[in-house]
């Protein structure tokens, strides 16, 4: 992704923050049970958090007990997640971009991102994660993607509506099982800072309404940058095949890949 894309589709997720925290699905209980085990996680825990969004993730490491510093680019979803978290007087959510952000004298325990690493500057985010961790500390990532299951057929035919209202849309595209896609640790094994990556995976479906999943596509930054007249259509198109033919309703099968290592001395 080049690095204009990156950063005028990172700040469209903004536009419309209440819709994002309602449709998008919350990641699996026991991706936090694998990151407690991996990372330490323990009351007391420092963590920072890159990219917290609306707090989906955050609520999990607030209700283990951890001091939380999440950092949010969007001054809407920071706000959404003030008020999500406003329980939670240890957890802090700061309004920056993280590659600009100045960090605080005192280490941090685990750097935790979830579904928005890629968003921010591959010359920056594993130098600037290890420089926020104390030495032993963690870094873990989350990597979601959409994969092979669910209503297979519908996504074998919406890719019709992909290619007629998405001109990025490479012709014939196919959904993967989860075991085709390879592991994300190249950056993680090239830096200095860092031992061996451990990596643990979940799947897990979601059902949708066709209200519901028009909502959850509306959420995605490269649907939402689409000329209006080619969303609407792209929207229309999907919405008519979920009720034509799926009866109002489809599942989408997600995998999320939890990526943890440590910082060395």
């Amino acid at each position: 992704m080049a690095e204009s894309d990156r950063g005028r589709l990172r700040q469209i997720f903004d536009e419309d923050a209440e819709l994002y925290d309602q449709a998008r699905p919350a990641y699996p209980a026991a991706l936090f049970q694998d990151l407690a085990e991996l990372a330490g996680v323990r009351p007391g825990c420092r963590v920072l958090e890159i990219g917290c969004g609306t707090g989906q993730a955050t609520l999990p490491l607030a209700e283990m007990g951890c001091e939380i510093v999440a950092v949010e680019l969007g001054t809407e979803m920071a706000r959404v997640a003030r008020r999500n978290l406003a329980r939670f007087p240890l957890v802090e959510v700061v309004t920056a971009a993280f590659e600009d952000w100045p960090l605080p004298a005192r280490p941090f325990d685990l750097v935790f991102c979830a579904t928005a690493f890629h968003w921010i500057d591959p010359a920056v985010r594993v130098v600037k994660s290890a420089a926020a961790l104390r030495p032993g500390g963690t870094l873990a990532t989350v990597t979601t993607h959409h994969v092979l299951g669910g209503t297979v057929d519908f996504f074998v035919a919406v890719q019709d509506c992909y290619e007629r209202f998405d001109p990025a849309t490479p012709p014939g595209l196919r959904l993967s099982p989860a075991a085709a896609i390879p592991v994300d640790g190249a950056e993680i094994e090239e830096s200095p800072r860092f031992g061996p990556p451990v990596f643990r995976r979940h799947e897990w479906d979601v059902p949708y309404t066709t209200a519901r999943y028009v909502d959850v596509l509306s959420t995605y930054s490269n649907h939402r940058d689409l000329p209006p007249d080619a969303l609407a259509g792209l929207l229309g198109c999907v919405a008519s095949l979920i009720d034509g033919r799926h009866d109002g309703h489809v599942t989408k099968r997600y995998m999320a890949e939890l990526r943890v290592a440590r910082r060395l001395p």
